[in-house]
């Protein structure tokens, strides 16, 4: 039967290719639903339990082209017996189950299977380990959906605030493009020969061995036996050539589709555990590592949040910007089947907070907050507690937010050069709350 379909575009084509993949998983079929890197879509059927007949998946490729438009793969239907390596669909780790199929009992299993260029891991939620070598070492990620919101300030007064508790602390600037918290608190002369753009262009090529990655907070004092390190985007460079911080940055991301060299991913991994040996060698392992990301919807807001911490931190105002942008973040997690398992890393930081309005204020932030974290929450029935549904006053949520004050004060405060400028009352005040329940939240973590 013909059917007329209107022009289809990004946004409609995935629910069309999933509703086919649920007609083909009616008659028993296992299927993973494939995305290009220009977003086209096909079926991958893993036919191992019986090949449905030639006209069967004729009429099937046929409607999937006819459904799709520009938006159907060359072929848009695949048989397992026909691929060369089926197991490289079928059992790989980036596939994951679509949510609902609980609702479809006895039907095939329909899973996904998305290929993009930047972006991937924000679907990919792991946890680091929890030791290594016997020593337990927090990863907490500073994150904010727009730039802006004092993410790098606060990253200098927490890592600040646990060194003078006596921990050992690692700050990592991860903003590639704009680095923030390692100017804060290494002055350039004080900074190692390396950054962090080094030891991501080295280890491409299996040369990233020997690198001074890591030196001591310069210019801050500590009380007790606290110590501060920072791993800069970028390093002093050498004598010997100019340091080309922009050509190296130009190649930090790159990915080569062979295989021949680490991903992005796992170079940006490696590089943050070799900045944490480098302080284990020069000192001892770090008990907190603070990573300071990048905003914005990128690679690496991606993997530090997805695969580097146990703890993400999430900054924002209240504006439309801040809750438009975290709710597409948000629903691209519930979407992939990653909410169960990224949730509860998550709490929000309502910065820049009003000091003269702040409890109206943060009523208006709490209630736009759970709204939008709402998406990562299970639906429950009235009467079924046994989920994950916080309530909008639950203080433990990750939609509760942390607040960090903000007054006039703090407008044009350059910290490279105003000496003990973190020991001002007005600042103490702004961040007083924001570090001591971080810090909580942290050592609770440790034990």
């Amino acid at each position: 039967m013909s059917h007329s379909f209107d022009i289809v575009r990004f946004d409609e084509a995935r629910p069309i290719a999933l509703a086919m993949a649920y007609e083909v998983a009616a008659e028993g079929i296992d299927v993973v639903l494939m995305r290009d890197v220009l977003g086209r879509l096909c079926l991958a059927l893993d036919d191992s339990a019986g090949t449905p007949s030639q006209d069967t998946v004729a009429r099937w490729r046929a409607e999937l082209t006819e459904r799709l438009g520009p938006y159907a793969a060359p072929n848009p239907v695949l048989l397992a017996s026909e691929l060369f390596a089926a197991e490289a669909v079928f059992s790989s780790p980036r596939v994951v189950d679509e949510p609902g199929l609980e609702s479809h009992p006895g039907q095939g299993r329909v899973r996904a299977l998305d290929n993009t260029v930047v972006g991937e891991d924000w679907a990919h939620v792991t946890t680091p380990p929890a030791e290594v070598a016997g020593v337990r070492t927090a990863r907490i990620a500073l994150y904010g959906f727009k730039g802006g919101v004092g993410r790098s300030t606060a990253t200098f007064m927490l890592g600040k605030h646990l060194a003078d508790q006596g921990l050992c602390v690692l700050v990592v600037d991860l903003d590639l493009e704009s680095p923030g918290s390692g100017p804060l608190l290494l002055s350039e002369d004080a900074a190692p020969q390396y950054g962090l753009v080094d030891h991501l262009v080295e280890s491409a090529l299996g040369n990233a061995d020997g690198l001074d990655l890591v030196e001591r907070a310069s210019g801050v004092v500590f009380t007790g036996n606290g110590e501060l390190w920072v791993a800069p985007a970028r390093g002093r460079g050498s004598d010997r050539a100019p340091y080309a911080y922009v050509d190296k940055l130009n190649r930090v991301y790159a990915d080569a589709p062979s295989g021949m060299f680490p991903s992005f991913a796992d170079r940006l991994e490696h590089s943050v555990t070799a900045c944490e040996l480098a302080v284990a060698e020069r000192s001892r392992r770090p008990d907190v590592i603070l990573l300071d990301s990048r905003a914005g919807i990128h690679d690496i807001a991606a993997i530090t949040i997805s695969r580097l911490c146990d703890l993400a931190l999430l900054f924002g105002s209240d504006n439309s910007q801040t809750w438009r942008g975290y709710h597409d973040l948000f629903s691209a997690w519930r979407t992939s089947g990653q909410a169960e398992a990224i949730r509860e890393k998550l709490r929000m930081v309502a910065s820049m907070v009003p000091d003269k309005r702040r409890a109206d204020y943060l009523e208006t932030f709490q209630d736009h907050s759970w709204t939008c974290f709402s998406v990562l929450y299970d639906d429950l029935p009235a009467d079924d507690s046994t989920g994950f549904n916080p309530s909008p006053e639950d203080t433990s949520a990750p939609h509760y937010p942390i607040p960090i004050l903000f007054t006039q004060d703090l407008v044009g405060l350059d910290g490279a050069t105003s000496p003990g400028w973190s020991e001002r009352t007005f600042v103490q005040a702004a961040y007083g709350e924001f570090l001591d329940t971080a810090t909580r939240l942290i050592v609770e973590g440790l034990q």
